[in-house]
């Protein structure tokens, strides 16, 4: 078990190509957010683009749109189908038409739990042709199914908290790293198992821990940001377990520097955002 250090996640970050444009970059999509959780797709995509990414399309659904709209500067947000508030089953064929053009993906933060929206993201994330992330809800959709994410072709990250992971079948009896590595190599995914010390393992049996990171970051929202981070480094084609572990060591160091500021007890996750650009620039 190797612990993150400041070199190894210098040594992967991706180099900023100074003739690039911003296709070069990577192009995401952040599918997030229903009512009552507008904090989430903003967060998500806020973090996508402070993390380098080029281009950060945001799915939320229409009954959020005008909220998550006036809070988007940087990202592109359009508005889907819904039913009572989360995303239906009608706006399947517009996701997918979104997913294609992008480079990768980020499904579940904030998007909430109806037996329609679980079916939504359970087909979504089997057709999804592209690196995915699954986080938040997206990773409870597949309570009872979690065997149908063994089935996909391509690269699948998931970045549970403990009770998400106990929700999905993960077996924490045995300790966090063992669930993880467990967990990681008989699903086939790559595994964010987040908390203190959060654990990275990788189906190959890779695995590491990362140092960084505070209390002051247990708060509603850190989780939307990292999942922003992890997403916009897939998207510009960082290998998915260097992405892992760099995204979780950035979020702690950000939350340190935003600690160090502010104070555990005060800080928050837009702080987080706030210093997501001097944790990439102090490597």
């Amino acid at each position: 078990m190797k612990e993150i250090t400041a070199s190894y996640v210098k040594s992967v970050l991706p180099t900023r190509n100074p003739e690039g444009h911003k296709g070069d970059f990577g192009k995401v999509y952040c599918l997030c957010g229903s009512v009552g959780y507008t904090g989430a797709p903003v967060f998500a995509s806020r973090a996508a683009v402070r993390t380098g990414a080029g281009l950060v399309y945001l799915g939320v659904p229409e009954s959020v749109y005008p909220v998550v709209a006036v809070k988007s500067d940087e990202a592109m947000p359009r508005p889907l189908p819904a039913e009572k508030g989360k995303l239906s089953l009608t706006a399947q064929f517009e996701i997918e038409q979104e997913i294609s053009r992008c480079d990768a993906v980020l499904m579940g933060c904030g998007i909430g739990r109806s037996a329609e929206s679980d079916t939504l993201l359970r087909r979504l994330t089997l057709n999804c042709p592209k690196p995915l992330l699954l986080d938040a809800d997206g990773i409870n959709a597949f309570e009872s199914h979690i065997d149908e994410v063994d089935t996909r072709g391509t690269v699948t990250v998931m970045t549970p908290h403990e009770g998400e992971f106990r929700r999905v079948g993960g077996d924490l009896s045995v300790g966090r790293e063992a669930a993880a590595a467990a967990f990681s190599r008989r699903h086939g995914v790559y595994l964010v198992l987040k908390g203190h010390r959060t654990v990275v393992a990788a189906p190959d049996g890779r695995m590491a821990v990362n140092p960084t990171g505070n209390a002051g970051m247990a708060k509603g929202g850190s989780g939307d940001v990292l999942s922003g981070m992890l997403l916009a480094l897939l998207g510009q084609k960082v290998e998915p377990f260097a992405a892992c572990c760099a995204a979780v060591w950035l979020h702690g160091t950000a939350g340190d520097l935003a600690a160090a500021e502010k104070g555990e007890a005060g800080m928050t996750p837009t702080d987080l955002l706030e210093q997501i650009p001097y944790a990439i620039k102090n490597l």
